[in-house]
Protein backbone atom coordinates (compact mmCIF):
# COMPACT_ATOMS: atom_id res chain seq x y z
CA UNK A 1 0.00 0.00 0.00
CA UNK A 2 1.46 3.21 -0.73
CA UNK A 3 -0.47 6.92 0.50
CA UNK A 4 0.34 9.80 -1.33
CA UNK A 5 -0.19 12.57 1.03
CA UNK A 6 -0.82 15.84 -0.35
CA UNK A 7 0.00 18.84 2.01
CA UNK A 8 0.68 17.08 4.86
CA UNK A 9 4.43 18.37 5.00
CA UNK A 10 6.80 16.35 6.80
CA UNK A 11 4.46 15.48 9.69
CA UNK A 12 4.68 12.83 11.86
CA UNK A 13 0.97 12.39 11.60
CA UNK A 14 1.80 10.14 8.14
CA UNK A 15 3.04 7.51 9.79
CA UNK A 16 0.81 7.00 12.32
CA UNK A 17 -2.46 7.13 9.18
CA UNK A 18 -0.10 4.21 7.56
CA UNK A 19 -0.02 2.44 10.52
CA UNK A 20 -3.97 2.64 11.23
CA UNK A 21 -4.61 1.99 7.72
CA UNK A 22 -2.38 -1.23 7.87
CA UNK A 23 -4.37 -2.25 10.64
CA UNK A 24 -7.45 -1.41 9.40
CA UNK A 25 -6.79 -3.96 6.78
CA UNK A 26 -6.35 -6.65 9.35
CA UNK A 27 -9.46 -6.15 11.09
CA UNK A 28 -11.30 -6.01 8.23
CA UNK A 29 -9.87 -9.01 6.48
CA UNK A 30 -8.92 -7.43 3.06
CA UNK A 31 -5.75 -9.38 1.99
CA UNK A 32 -5.14 -7.40 -0.67
CA UNK A 33 -2.45 -4.25 -0.24
CA UNK A 34 -1.29 -3.73 -3.58
CA UNK A 35 -3.40 -0.67 -4.20
CA UNK A 36 -2.81 3.40 -3.97
CA UNK A 37 -4.55 6.17 -1.96
CA UNK A 38 -4.42 9.49 -2.27
CA UNK A 39 -5.15 11.65 1.25
CA UNK A 40 -5.33 15.39 0.99
CA UNK A 41 -5.48 18.37 3.60
CA UNK A 42 -7.43 21.14 1.97
CA UNK A 43 -9.12 24.30 2.76
CA UNK A 44 -12.53 24.81 3.47
CA UNK A 45 -13.50 26.39 0.17
CA UNK A 46 -12.09 23.80 -1.38
CA UNK A 47 -13.88 21.02 0.40
CA UNK A 48 -17.23 22.90 0.14
CA UNK A 49 -17.18 22.59 -3.57
CA UNK A 50 -16.26 19.09 -3.61
CA UNK A 51 -18.95 18.47 -1.31
CA UNK A 52 -21.55 20.65 -3.60
CA UNK A 53 -20.19 18.93 -6.61
CA UNK A 54 -20.48 15.56 -6.07
CA UNK A 55 -23.05 15.46 -2.98
CA UNK A 56 -25.23 18.35 -3.80
CA UNK A 57 -24.68 20.07 0.08
CA UNK A 58 -23.11 23.39 -0.32
CA UNK A 59 -21.39 23.60 2.65
CA UNK A 60 -17.82 22.61 4.32
CA UNK A 61 -17.61 19.17 5.93
CA UNK A 62 -14.99 17.47 7.70
CA UNK A 63 -13.56 14.92 4.94
CA UNK A 64 -14.99 12.97 1.89
CA UNK A 65 -14.17 9.74 0.74
CA UNK A 66 -14.12 9.12 -2.93
CA UNK A 67 -13.45 5.31 -3.82
CA UNK A 68 -12.80 3.85 -7.41
CA UNK A 69 -13.95 0.46 -6.43
CA UNK A 70 -17.28 -0.74 -5.59
CA UNK A 71 -16.36 -2.75 -2.42
CA UNK A 72 -19.44 -4.12 -0.39
CA UNK A 73 -18.95 -4.59 3.11
CA UNK A 74 -17.78 -8.33 3.92
CA UNK A 75 -16.48 -8.71 0.04
CA UNK A 76 -13.72 -8.06 -1.90
CA UNK A 77 -13.75 -6.72 -5.45
CA UNK A 78 -12.54 -8.84 -8.32
CA UNK A 79 -9.21 -9.37 -8.95
CA UNK A 80 -10.11 -8.57 -12.36
CA UNK A 81 -11.50 -5.07 -11.81
CA UNK A 82 -8.32 -4.41 -10.07
CA UNK A 83 -5.64 -5.76 -12.77
CA UNK A 84 -7.74 -3.60 -15.19
CA UNK A 85 -7.37 -0.22 -13.17
CA UNK A 86 -3.35 -0.51 -11.82
CA UNK A 87 -1.56 2.54 -12.58
CA UNK A 88 1.41 2.02 -15.11
CA UNK A 89 2.98 4.75 -12.81
CA UNK A 90 3.40 3.00 -9.66
CA UNK A 91 2.20 -0.64 -10.51
CA UNK A 92 -0.72 0.17 -7.80
CA UNK A 93 -4.43 0.20 -8.19
CA UNK A 94 -6.03 3.51 -6.88
CA UNK A 95 -8.38 2.94 -4.14
CA UNK A 96 -9.62 6.03 -3.67
CA UNK A 97 -9.06 9.80 -2.51
CA UNK A 98 -9.66 11.17 0.61
CA UNK A 99 -9.81 15.02 1.68
CA UNK A 100 -10.14 16.00 4.76
CA UNK A 101 -10.67 20.35 6.03
CA UNK A 102 -8.08 21.60 8.18
CA UNK A 103 -9.73 24.06 9.45
CA UNK A 104 -12.73 21.55 10.40
CA UNK A 105 -10.28 19.24 11.78
CA UNK A 106 -8.52 21.95 14.04
CA UNK A 107 -12.28 23.21 15.19
CA UNK A 108 -13.50 19.32 16.05
CA UNK A 109 -10.09 18.89 17.76
CA UNK A 110 -10.51 21.54 20.11
CA UNK A 111 -14.16 20.12 20.87
CA UNK A 112 -14.04 17.29 21.45
CA UNK A 113 -10.48 17.96 23.56
CA UNK A 114 -8.08 16.19 21.95
CA UNK A 115 -4.86 17.02 19.54
CA UNK A 116 -5.15 18.24 15.77
CA UNK A 117 -2.84 15.26 14.80
CA UNK A 118 -6.08 12.72 16.32
CA UNK A 119 -8.56 14.51 14.88
CA UNK A 120 -6.80 14.35 11.42
CA UNK A 121 -5.93 10.42 12.36
CA UNK A 122 -9.83 9.68 13.05
CA UNK A 123 -11.01 11.35 9.92
CA UNK A 124 -8.11 9.39 7.64
CA UNK A 125 -9.26 6.19 9.21
CA UNK A 126 -12.71 7.14 8.27
CA UNK A 127 -12.44 8.05 4.92
CA UNK A 128 -10.27 4.94 4.60
CA UNK A 129 -12.75 2.65 5.68
CA UNK A 130 -15.50 4.16 3.31
CA UNK A 131 -13.06 3.61 0.44
CA UNK A 132 -13.16 -0.26 1.86
CA UNK A 133 -17.57 -0.39 1.23
CA UNK A 134 -17.75 0.62 5.21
Amino acid sequence: MKIYFQHFGLSPVKRKIKKLFLRALETTGIEFKGFSVNLRLVDAPEIQALNNNFRQIDKPTDVLSFPNFNFVKGQGVSPKEISENISIDDNLAPLGDIAICKAIANAQAKEFGHSYKREVCFLALHGFLHLLGY
